[in-house]
């Protein structure tokens, strides 16, 4: 398993459109499900700041995120320029893989 993994800083009025954006049915999700090896996304909130958020995109491998950059890189651009007025900071906290 492919995991990616963000962090995010949402501005307080727009918790709501974030969670509706990035949650495991949310625009990210459906853009990610046209994709062959696409497993699912989480959307994790802190239990200490309502406006820091972390997400896991799960992919079966790396070859098939890059398949679907490959397939799908200008909507994937697309929605980032979108929705990139949610949030006050993102950080790509790393790619992970299954241990062992």
């Amino acid at each position: 398993m492919h995991v990616i993994v963000w962090e995010f800083v949402v501005r307080p009025e727009k918790v709501s459109d974030f969670v509706a954006a990035y949650r495991a049915d949310g625009d990210w999700a459906r853009l990610f499900r046209l994709a062959e090896g696409y497993q699912g996304t989480e959307l994790l909130s802190s239990v200490d700041d309502e406006t820091r958020f972390v997400t896991l995109d799960r992919w079966r491998s790396a070859t098939d995120f890059t398949r679907f950059q490959q397939q799908f890189g200008d909507s994937y651009k697309a929605l980032d320029k979108q929705l990139e007025g949610l949030t006050l900071m993102e950080t790509k906290l790393g790619t992970l893989t299954v241990a062992g």
